[in-house]
């Protein structure tokens, strides 16, 4: 018997990709902002921070109103903002009189529907039936990857055809994919996470719970190790390392987000013979590693590789941190997915300008601003043995 539960699960598939369009489509534009609208780095730089700032926002709002309005609602509002915000960016720059601001109220307008589709996916295949939860979660957040993969080769096939100058049409193509998946949430079924006449931990009971605190910390720095180089590959492989727009791109956000999907595929196939502490262990090692190549070794290709697997390195951190924290905490309920996703949020704000910060400070050397960035990994991997030290905590 077909599952009638598997076109929620592409539909929550395909909201990854969006959420992959809305955090990786404008950080390929950063250089042409530069050139085009003379905006200097440390502003665009800002358009990371409202970005992610937005989302944490969003996130922490979230608990008092998702569970109210439910998670089709909120599914469908979050899409919706997501295509306008793409479709935005388009117009605004070049009606108002300050591009900048116009760019940054459209990177608002996405960063809101972003939020809440993080806040929500996740949850939403929690409560779909399976006996394979961790795996699904991981084959989940895959998709961000290849949606991050699509961006990349999309736009850089589309740049070398018809020039960067074009960019404002392409923004209106992607806002299609939230568009259409916004009506397929019209139609699929959901499940509510908690079973009837089942309530979830309320905040004062996460909050007094000591290992929430620690999920919370692995969940920061999952989205700090992450972001702290994504968000920066192509500028880091156009400025840093002298390499072409296209060869940047291609060899820099691609390939990081190419290995960071495999590594997320391969523990979704195979999670069951894999245990996940260990894997998070040693993935916090690679990522460290990948950090110190990429800043301290003077080769180009090298650079370009250390980028490369730190996705590779990454992938895990953050489905395996909320698989954990579903299973440590299984009351958690709305408030912790919500919560979870502000920490990863906070850290995909906090990496990226930090990375930016250090590196303005430093002559706008990138690469030194990556190096300060290896504090991530290394304390993801003290939460990680803190919460094996802790394990399964009544809830």
């Amino acid at each position: 018997m077909k599952n009638p539960y598997q076109k929620t699960i592409y539909a929550c598939f395909t909201a990854y990709i969006v959420q992959a369009v809305v955090n990786n489509f404008v950080p390929l534009l950063f250089l042409t902002f530069q050139s085009s609208y003379h905006i200097p780095l440390s502003r665009i730089t800002l358009l990371v921070t409202f970005n992610f700032g937005l989302q944490l926002l969003v996130d922490l709002a979230s608990v008092g109103f998702v569970d109210r309005i439910g998670y089709r609602a909120s599914m469908v509002l979050a899409h919706a903002l997501a295509a306008a915000g793409l479709a935005l960016l388009a117009i605004l720059p070049e009606i108002l009189p300050n591009p900048f601001l116009g760019i940054l109220l459209s990177v608002m307008v996405y960063a809101v529907g972003g939020g809440l589709i993080e806040v929500v996916v996740s949850p939403v295949v929690e409560a779909c039936p399976s006996n394979h939860k961790e795996q699904a979660m991981s084959l989940l957040h895959s998709f961000y990857c290849w949606g991050h993969v699509a961006v990349v080769l999309l736009s850089t096939v589309f740049f070398a055809l018809f020039g960067t100058g074009h960019w404002r049409v392409l923004a209106l193509v992607w806002a299609l994919v939230p568009l259409g998946n916004l009506f397929a949430f019209l139609r699929v079924p959901i499940v509510p996470l908690m079973k009837d006449g089942e309530k979830g931990m309320t905040l004062g009971e996460l909050a007094r719970n000591k290992m929430f605190w620690v999920f919370l910390l692995m969940m920061l720095c999952a989205g700090a190790s992450e972001q702290g180089v994504s968000q920066w590959a192509s500028t880091f492989a156009e400025k840093g390392l002298g390499v072409g727009k296209s060869v940047g791109d291609l060899a820099g956000p691609m390939a990081f987000a190419v290995l960071m999907g495999t590594s997320r595929a391969i523990y979704g196939k195979y999670g069951g013979r894999l245990n996940l502490d260990h894997f998070m262990a040693g993935s916090a090692l690679l990522c460290a590693a990948a950090y110190l190549c990429i800043s301290l070794v003077p080769s180009p290709v090298v650079g370009l590789a250390g980028c490369a697997v730190c996705g590779l390195s990454v992938g895990i951190m953050w489905p395996g941190t909320f698989s954990k924290a579903a299973a440590g905490l299984p009351r958690g309920g709305t408030a912790l997915f919500a919560l979870m996703a502000l920490a990863g949020d906070m850290g995909c704000s906090g990496g990226p300008t930090l990375v930016g910060m250090v590196s303005s400070a430093l002559g706008d050397d990138l690469k030194k601003g990556v190096l300060a960035g290896i504090v991530f990994p290394v304390l993801l991997l003290v939460g990680l043995a803190l919460s094996r030290k802790g394990k399964r905590v009544p809830a």
